[in-house]
């Protein structure tokens, strides 16, 4: 650590390392952004051919683990000492969670995921839905839609989830319960003790640091496509790269003045304005779509879902069409949430000092899991109502046609057009739906800015403030070169890839807080034994 000079309260060496990957990987992407996208898609392709079997063991491996912790009398352990109250209320801790663990993600994809898997035209180069073909449902009818809700289900929801429990709660315990530092290198002291502090120690936190700042600059790259169809909607203006410049412009000011604010006030009072604008957007699709249609059907796909989440966590198909359906959707999910799992993980934990064990799973695996569940039930619902109902059932809404053009954007606007119609109130939840979009990606973008510096000042929850501007601009212009360059498919294979050795490092983290558990455990039983 640094102790003075411009570099005062950070690592030095891992900050200008840091900075100089990211720099390469931008000019490299920005001069060549073809042979980019042929590299990494190659790297992709190996990765998920090879060690496909490898990611779905590991994420069942780590759901089975949030539930040893659950059942376990380890659950009782405070994340600090023992007696510490929790920093945040439930409510800001869920809000979030939320915000931070997902935002854009299911707006972009809530309507047009489960579209994908609706549709049985195998269009867009996807295989078709293997999940409702193996049940018998090949035509577009209420039970294949049900199918097509319970694979989404299935791709957001515990076995994801169970990636950011098992990181976080590692991280919470090593910094809250022993004393280290919130960092990624803190989970690897029970194998090898103060060696933490050299080079293995720097390149895993060096790991998490390109994580955040891909993840997030990938997130943005999405999310200003859909920002722009939206403002093109409400006042007129272009939905270009000029107008998605912009955008990323402003979002970064306003996440780097969030992020500077610090937990206990941007990014909780941002997190909890998203939650209540949620919310009144949810209640707009209900109240506007077919709402008994979507409380049965999301009833029959929780059932469902119940049912066959571990079935269909185990599953790895024999035939190859079957197969490339696997990796093109759950493989690529599996690697997508290890990949962000360094991120979100310590987040997590940067925000849940002072809960039990039991209380951080349950509450971070379940709370944000089933609202997920109901946002993509109303959402993915409502589009899928859409497509059965039009012309009786005989024609179409346009959504399939939107999506299998990739216009996910436009789908979603679609959406909401058939529930609030395009007057003054379909005006109004378009302007809803932009605000999310932009305030869910502050969250996100603030949240992974206070993460990166946390890790590269070796865990001070309250790194400079002259860094975390430096580390909100870099997300940003990292995103804007991206999207010029056309970088931005490139970049979420990088990630893709970076997931095979981040899995790495999530087990030994796992293997290393349960080390870490029974050792403390054996110690309070011999104490007790002792003192009686």
């Amino acid at each position: 650590m640094a102790t003075k000079g411009l570099f005062a309260n950070m690592h030095r060496g891992m900050t200008i390392t840091a900075a100089l990957l990211v720099l390469a990987f931008v000019v490299a992407t920005g001069a060549s952004p073809e042979l980019s996208s042929s590299v990494f898609s190659t790297a992709r392709n190996w990765i998920e051919n090879t060690f496909g079997g490898y990611y779905l063991i590991t994420v069942v491996v780590l759901i089975a683990v949030c539930f040893f912790i659950v059942l376990s009398p380890f659950g009782k352990l405070r994340l600090g000492k023992d007696d510490e109250k929790p920093e945040f209320t439930r409510f800001a801790w869920f809000s979030m969670l939320f915000s931070a663990g997902i935002g854009i993600g299911i707006l972009f994809f809530g309507v047009a995921e489960p579209t994908f898997y609706f549709d049985n035209s195998g269009s867009f180069g996807y295989p078709n839905n293997p999940h409702a073909d193996m049940a018998g449902h090949a035509e577009m009818t209420q039970a294949r839609a049900v199918d097509a809700l319970r694979v989404t289900f299935f791709h957001w929801g515990l076995h994801g989830w169970a990636v950011y429990v098992v990181v976080g709660m590692a991280l919470a315990y090593f910094a809250y319960r022993k004393g280290l530092p919130l960092a990624l290198r803190s989970a690897l002291y029970p194998f090898i003790g103060n060696r933490i502090y050299g080079p293995i120690g720097h390149i895993v936190d060096i790991l998490g640091v390109l994580g955040c700042v891909f993840g997030v600059a990938t997130s943005l790259g999405l999310g200003v496509s859909q920002m722009a169809v939206g403002l093109q909607r409400l006042i007129g203006t272009g939905a270009g790269l000029d107008t998605q410049l912009t955008l990323i412009a402003i979002i970064t000011v306003i996440s780097i003045l969030s992020a500077v604010s610090g937990v206990s006030r941007g990014i909780k009072i941002i997190s909890e304005l998203n939650i209540w604008v949620s919310v009144l957007v949810i209640g707009a699709f209900v109240i506007g779509g077919p709402t008994l249609w979507l409380v049965m059907t999301f009833g029959e796909t929780m059932l469902d879902y119940i049912v066959e989440f571990i079935p269909m966590g185990l599953w790895y198909p024999e035939e190859q069409s079957e197969a490339d359906w696997l990796q093109a959707w759950t493989i690529f999910y599996w690697g997508w949430w290890l990949a962000w799992a360094p991120f979100i993980g310590l987040f997590i934990a940067r925000i849940s000092r002072g809960r039990t064990l039991r209380e951080f799973v349950l509450g971070v695996l379940l709370v944000p899991t089933f609202i997920i569940f109901v946002w993509l039930a109303i959402f993915g619902g409502t589009a899928l109502h859409q497509e059965l109902t039009a012309a009786g059932g005989t024609g179409s809404a346009g959504i399939i046609e939107l999506v299998n053009a990739w216009n996910l954007p436009a789908a979603l606007f679609a959406t909401s057009d058939g529930v609030a119609g395009t007057g003054v109130l379909g005006w109004v939840l378009s302007a809803m739906m932009v605000f999310l979009l932009m305030s869910w990606f502050v969250t996100s973008a603030d949240s992974s800015t206070l993460v990166l510096t946390t890790i590269l000042s070796l865990g001070n929850p309250e790194p400079p403030q002259r860094f975390r501007i430096f580390w909100g601009l870099v997300i940003g212009m990292v995103a804007a070169v991206l999207l010029v360059a056309g970088g931005l498919k490139a970049l979420q294979t990088a990630l893709i890839a970076a997931a095979l050795p981040l899995s790495v490092v999530i087990l030994i983290m796992t293997a290393g807080v349960l080390v870490a558990l029974f050792k403390e455990g054996w110690r309070r039983t011999s104490r007790t034994r002792q003192s009686s």
